[in-house]
């Protein structure tokens, strides 16, 4: 097995959100630099793979990466060397979702956010997209607000004509969150949840995982290896988390846990199936574009362990029933230092070995805060 040229064929998407101004409910702290619309959003993005080169397309948020020409946002990509990956909707940030979007009780506040949704599609056909990513807020906070069943039924009804609305080559991922905005029950809790509405609707609707939305405790790997044998792992929004959605820069909070998953992906199939690798967070004290580096190459060090495990020992050792003799294999493969490896592997693919230190070096980060003077900054929410 070529490890090489398995890591040198990864890819892993940055979201546009992560280079504007962001951070948690209670402050959001501004920085030098960061970008005023989405052209310098995608800038921002392109510096993240050419100093990485596995993070070739950037995500869009809509509404907040709203411009009038699309394409040209997409061409604007392509010159800069990345493209545009997933479409993100937002149909939780407008005074009429207060009381849900596509579950709402108002049929009028439903067809309003089916209809967002199917403008997404627009732009996944306008910008060359081929994903279209969902999470809902949607859920009550006090028992009796609303009727449980009622809103699956909403959902599914809004699911279903979105679902239709895709291309032969589009499809649209599902996100679950077990809590927050809605307390007492979330329409879209968890990946049954998710997996069940995908389930009926088609081989074009996958679940998207985002490592940050679970409980304390949670088997994410288990997950993932679930999805994959159903074949409707469709992603993941990878971050790191602490307590609860935290938005961290992924492999900071548990470093073991995303080698476990990214072995499963390896066993499962699904490094080599169309899985997509997208980053989900929202840095709020650190640097915007190294954040996003190092989070990438968090990513390529778990997915190089994983690769290194060597799955002949560990299939023997477990048909044998020797439990140490398995978790060793493991842990041999996690306790190895790759950063050698993906160092070789970066000059091979003419980048520096160290992308943090060829970032700071290049002058960029100064460029932009000279040149970014004025205007509004982009921020969580614009």
């Amino acid at each position: 097995m070529d490890i090489k040229a398995q890591l040198r064929a990864q890819h892993i998407e940055t979201p546009s959100w992560a280079y504007g101004n962001s951070g948690t409910r209670f402050k959001v702290f501004a920085q030098r630099g960061v970008p005023r619309d989405p052209y310098e959003k995608i800038a921002d993005a392109a510096q993240v793979h050419l100093f990485t080169g596995v993070a070739p397309t950037v995500a869009l948020h809509i509404p907040w990466d709203r411009v009038d020409d699309y394409a040209d946002l997409a061409r604007h990509a392509r010159e800069l060397g990345v493209g545009i990956g997933a479409i993100n909707s937002n149909v939780f940030q407008d005074d009429d979702y207060m009381l849900g979007s596509v579950t709402n009780p108002d049929a009028r506040v439903r067809r309003k956010a089916i209809q967002h949704l199917l403008d997404c599609v627009d732009i996944m056909d306008a910008t060359g997209s081929d994903t279209l990513k969902l999470w809902f807020s949607d859920g009550i906070n006090y028992p009796g607000q609303d009727d449980i069943r009622a809103r699956q039924d909403r959902l599914a009804e809004a699911l279903t004509e979105v679902y239709a609305r895709l291309g032969p080559s589009q499809r649209f991922l599902l996100e679950y969150k077990f809590f927050e905005p809605a307390f007492y029950a979330t329409d879209v809790p968890d990946w049954g949840t998710a997996y069940a509405h995908c389930l009926r609707l088609g081989p074009q609707a996958q679940v998207v995982v985002d490592t940050g939305h679970h409980a304390p405790g949670t088997n994410i790997e288990f997950i993932v290896a679930f999805l994959l044998r159903e074949g409707k792992l469709g992603g993941f929004d990878f971050n790191s988390r602490f307590y609860a959605d935290d938005d961290l820069m992924v492999g900071a909070a548990d470093p073991f846990q995303l080698f476990r998953i990214m072995y499963e992906v390896i066993r499962g199939g699904g490094y080599t199936s169309g899985i997509a690798f997208m980053l989900d967070q929202c840095h709020n004290i650190e640097p915007k574009i190294p954040g996003q580096i190092r989070s990438v190459m968090n990513v390529q060090e778990a997915t190089a362990k994983a690769l290194l495990v060597d799955r002949a020992a560990l299939a023997n050792a477990q048909t044998a029933g020797d439990v140490l003799a398995a978790n060793a294999v493991l842990m041999d493969a996690y306790n190895t230092d790759v950063r050698p490896l993906l160092a070789d592997l970066r000059q091979e693919m003419s980048l520096a070995p160290d992308p943090m230190a060829a970032y700071a070096a290049s002058g960029y980060p100064e460029k932009i805060v000279t040149e970014r003077v004025g205007g509004a900054q982009a921020g969580w929410g614009a």
